[in-house]
């Protein structure tokens, strides 16, 4: 069957998402050792993007873990550093998807709040044929019922589906439903895969 829409992940697929990075340079490689060590962060952050309100969840974690107060509230004032920068090369690839008509759509564990926040500095967040984002669902990948309640709402079959995200389990999920997959190393991997697909020329999918 041929491919009728590709599925883009958004965290380190289009966009770079790096909390440890980030933090690295604010408060020193070690310091932030420890306090990932002591605080579950990117748990917190499952939360978020399950549709819990950002900043609720954020402070709720700071004011459980007094030592590391300010630093945890940095996951909300700096989040825009953390979610940055864009990956041009894979949003390149979205826009000529979209240009030689194939449908594309976003399915990304993402809060509500934040994603709003993400919108006007990424315009391409807005440029989606679909966009199926965990906030507003209240459900993450990999749980099965983000891949159906995908597959139900555009109506494609899950065979002509080609997804691309960055963390294995989400890619064997959808995987187990009958989605063509391509885990995400990096937009030149995929802009190949795309060329092997046909959906797009090798001038089209150049960086």
């Amino acid at each position: 069957m041929a491919i009728q829409a590709v599925v883009f992940d958004i965290g380190n697929v289009l966009i770079e998402w790096n909390p440890e990075r980030h933090y690295d340079r604010v408060i020193g490689e070690e310091r932030r050792r420890k306090m990932f060590d002591a605080v579950d962060l990117h748990g917190m952050n499952e939360w978020v993007d399950r549709g819990e309100d950002f900043r609720t969840k954020v402070t709720e974690c700071a004011a459980a873990n007094p030592d590391w107060h300010d630093e945890i509230m940095l996951w909300h004032d700096d989040w825009l550093h953390m979610a940055s920068p864009e990956i041009p090369h894979s949003v390149a690839l979205l826009r000529n998807l979209r240009a030689r008509g194939l449908p594309v759509f976003a399915l990304s564990n993402f809060g509500i709040q934040t994603f709003e926040t993400a919108q006007p500095v990424y315009p391409f967040l807005a440029e989606f044929d679909r966009a199926y984002v965990s906030g507003y669902m209240g459900v993450t990948k990999p749980d099965a019922e983000i891949y159906a309640r995908v597959e139900a709402d555009c109506g494609l079959p899950p065979e002509s589906l080609l997804f691309t995200d960055d963390r294995a389990d989400n890619i064997e999920a959808a995987k187990a439903r009958g989605w063509r997959t391509h885990l995400f190393e990096g937009p030149q991997g995929f802009a190949d895969r795309l060329v092997s697909e046909g959906l797009l020329s090798a001038e089209e999918a150049r960086e």
